[in-house]
């Protein structure tokens, strides 16, 4: 998105929380590649669903510093909790503070390990899931999740354009590959439906029909 456009919606979107701004502000003070993080467009997005959706269970497939386990848990009923897998376990504390600032603790339950491990051992139904982890596995989260959506639910997967490379020829590097993949199967599924957000690097939205 051209930089003054995307500066026009912010300035005229509800602004960003507090506590989410130190934590993006941190984010790209102490970690590499602080680009993963979600950021106030994309977070504001993912706040919104998920209070339109009021989900009871809320899956999250890769923390990172935890903006958007935020945003989503912010829409949760009461009485929920959003569940957070995330692979780099020295990242748990650093995102734990942010959940304790946020005042989320309670409902978000931070998971440390290899998601397709953990997967198979949580045995809630989810409203809404969110992918935002290693785009070469997009496929088997997707296969390890789908029977945990309830039928109506939503999964939503980060970086579904990564960066325009979709469109080029050149598949060899095998995270492009693994979104490629990805995009195709969810094209051909049958009892879901979807359509692809182009904000920031593209979000997929699935809904499960059946």
């Amino acid at each position: 998105m051209e930089k003054r456009l995307e500066h026009y919606i912010l300035e005229h979107s509800t602004a960003e929380d507090p506590v989410l701004e130190e934590l993006f502000r941190q984010t790209h003070i102490r970690f590499v590649n602080p680009n993963m993080v979600s950021g106030h467009l994309q977070g504001r997005f993912l706040e919104m669903i998920s209070k339109m959706i009021q989900p009871e269970y809320i899956l999250e497939i890769g923390t990172f510093t935890g903006y958007s386990a935020i945003c989503l848990a912010k829409g949760l009923r009461p009485g929920g909790r959003l569940f957070t897998i995330e692979s780099n376990d020295e990242l748990k504390t650093f995102a734990g503070s942010f959940f304790e600032k946020a005042g989320l603790s309670s409902v978000i339950e931070q998971l440390s390990g290899n998601a397709l491990e953990i997967l198979p051992g949580i045995e809630f139904i989810f409203d809404l899931v969110f992918i935002d982890a290693d785009k070469r596995e997009y496929i088997d989260y997707y296969r390890a999740v789908i029977d945990k959506v309830k039928p109506g639910g939503f999964i939503i997967a980060d970086n579904a354009l990564w960066g325009g490379e979709v469109i080029k020829k050149n598949t060899r590097d095998p995270q492009t590959r693994g979104i490629v993949e990805f995009n195709e199967m969810i094209r051909k599924e049958t009892r879901i439906e979807n359509f692809i957000l182009p904000i920031r690097d593209g979000l997929m939205v699935i809904r499960k029909t059946s």
